[in-house]
């Protein structure tokens, strides 16, 4: 005990040492407005309520085995049909039953029309880092838009994909978040997602050739608790084995979130093992109050608090996003505060991921010094947090979440356009 005081002790010295030592300028949120704001005197806005509330055509991806079958049994059909349609939309991830010749051609446009109509069409797709990595715009059945990210790493394959059409949680600093929320994604337009990106694997559209999708992360557009009901929904589609749905290992799955606290803890218990990653970006509530809205519900003790028992239920270890931006989050004493919350809660439970924040002259968000974040990751690895730093791509394809979707409505990049 007299041990632990004392490292505590020694801790809080070194901390108030670094703070006081500090001498560099701190810029805060709200010295600019946000991100893409129309009127200086903008601020952020968190909503949960959509502009949109209309619903996404009913698919066999939002469905159960079970819910399939009656489909089909409802329009005179045998409900083995629904296992052939399933085995190719999860197996062979083919979405049009002209092109199941098991399907008899008489049933197909009735098939077509109930469990598997076309939810997103390609508006533009960019590619960059020598076609690794390609980030496609999808135009949903209402118009709205979304994205998603397929990047090719010499040990996996990654799909970043979107939950929501846009976002209601306003971060400042980031395109998506200044969107607004337009509305939830159904749980298939997720799903669908997904689908096309296992096709573009199969097809070798990205540099390399052929190759299988192994990882996914919900960390495209919106805040995936915020859909909670349709996440899970797309989480056992993606998880549970053909024909209910891909085969993917939970491991290889990874659920973003900017700190909605009781989500979190539901998720715990849903018994799917996938990573949760906590987008903290300030380990202090006086900061992360500005940068991140919903800290004026869930304060960072909280958050960390029920990352902490998401570990514990899951034996996951639970990923800390953190964007690097100069001046504002990247102090040496902010890496030590970071240190010391997660120290506190207990050891080998977490992983902290730095991100280079893409850089946006004249803007207040922009990347930290190469030297400002090597002094932040050793402070942290030298507290024996388990800390990489995050391998940005797409910097030059609008490649952060929402700034695609803005540049396209913008006019600023030309619907078709291709290689960055």
């Amino acid at each position: 005990m007299k041990e632990a005081r004392g490292a505590h002790e020694r801790s809080a010295t070194s901390l108030s040492d670094l703070q006081r030592r500090s001498s560099r300028r701190e810029v805060r949120p709200t010295d600019q407005p946000p991100e893409g704001a129309t009127h200086k005197d903008a601020k952020p806005v968190l909503s949960f309520t959509a502009k949109r509330r209309g619903k996404a055509p009913s698919h066999l991806a939002d469905l159960d085995a079970a819910g399939r079958k009656q489909v089909l049994k409802d329009l005179g059909m045998p409900g083995f049909r629904a296992d052939q349609l399933s085995r190719h939309y999860f197996t062979h991830f083919e979405a049009d039953p002209s092109n199941m010749s098991d399907i008899p051609a008489g049933m197909r446009e009735a098939v077509s029309g109930a469990l598997l109509p076309k939810l997103v069409t390609k508006v533009v797709s960019l590619e960059a880092d020598g076609g690794r990595t390609i980030k496609d715009l999808w135009r949903l059945y209402d118009g709205a838009q979304v994205e998603s990210v397929l990047m090719r790493y010499p040990q996996r394959t990654t799909l970043c994909v979107s939950s929501q059409a846009g976002c209601g949680m306003a971060c400042p600093f980031c395109a998506t978040g200044q969107m607004g929320l337009t509305r939830n994604l159904s749980t298939a337009e997720i799903v669908d997602q997904v689908r096309e990106a296992q096709a573009s694997c199969r097809d070798g559209k990205l540099a390399g050739g052929s190759t299988a999708l192994s990882n996914v992360v919900f960390m495209g557009m919106g805040e995936p608790l915020a859909n909670y009901k349709t996440v899970v929904a797309a989480l056992h589609r993606l998880i549970d084995p053909a024909p209910e749905g891909f085969g993917m290992s939970a491991r290889n799955i990874t659920v973003s979130t900017v700190g909605l606290v009781p989500a979190i803890k539901k998720l715990a218990g849903e018994g799917m093992p996938v990573t949760l990653a906590v987008s903290l970006h300030a380990p202090d509530d006086d900061l992360r109050d500005e940068l991140i809205p919903i800290n004026s519900r869930w304060k960072v003790g909280e958050l960390l608090d029920a990352a902490r028992a998401y570990f514990l239920a899951t034996g996951r270890r639970v990923s800390i996003e953190y964007a690097l931006i100069k001046d504002m989050n990247d102090q040496e004493w902010r890496a030590q505060l970071l240190a010391d919350e997660l120290n506190k809660r207990g050891h080998g439970w977490v992983h902290v991921n730095p991100i280079p924040l893409n850089p946006t002259p004249g803007s207040i968000w922009t990347a930290s010094t190469r030297s400002a974040q090597e002094a932040f990751v050793k402070r942290l690895r030298d507290n024996g947090i388990a800390t990489s730093i995050r391998d940005t791509r797409g910097s030059d394809i609008d490649g952060a979440c929402g700034q695609l979707a803005t540049a396209v409505a913008d006019g600023k990049r030309a619907v078709g356009e291709g290689r960055a």
